[in-house]
């Protein structure tokens, strides 16, 4: 393990976990977002080092298919054990499919981990606080997502039910 990424000793009082920052190298839109300039620093480092400061990560890792993104999260700290395969680096694989491809990855290698949080990598604002708030939350919900209103309609929505009916909407 690289010792960079470990942020703290492993604990029988806790779950073992790995923060997951899923950068894709083939942004259709902005290319090489992920290690593009953002107040001076590559915008990935920013979620990097709010895992790493956090505490709460037996290992922060990126999944990219990208050597030069590979070597941008290396430099901040960050470890990538392995590159993403071709199939999760298309423009069709999901989150839930990246993250299954490295936590089975891990499995093979013998590492095992109860826990895990996926940040984006185009996420500057995350800060250590907020992951670590959101892991302990863990203790008391199976998973945990944060959700924040919006002035103007969103791309998505969830919807809370309650005995079938919908109560609120929640957007994201």
């Amino acid at each position: 393990m690289n010792t960079s990424s470990t942020s703290l000793e492993a604990s029988e009082s806790r779950p073992k976990a790995v923060a997951i920052i899923t950068a894709r190298g083939g942004s259709k839109r902005i290319p090489h977002k992920n290690v593009r300039d953002f107040c001076g620093k590559p915008i990935i480092s920013y979620s990097i080092r709010a895992a790493l400061a956090s505490g709460v990560f037996d290992e922060v890792m990126v999944s990219t298919d990208e050597e030069a993104i590979a070597d941008v999260a290396r430099e901040y700290g960050a470890c990538v054990p392995f590159l993403r395969s071709a199939e999760m680096a298309g423009d069709y694989a999901s989150t839930d499919d990246v993250i299954r491809e490295v936590l089975l990855a891990y499995e093979s290698r013998g590492q095992h981990f109860q826990r895990f949080c996926c940040i984006y990598p185009t996420a500057p604002f995350v800060t250590a606080q907020k992951l670590k708030t959101a892991m302990e939350l863990l203790d008391k919900a199976e998973s945990v997502m944060p959700v924040v209103p919006f002035s103007y309609p969103p791309r998505g929505e969830l919807f809370w039910k309650t005995a079938g009916s919908a109560e609120s909407i929640l957007n994201f």
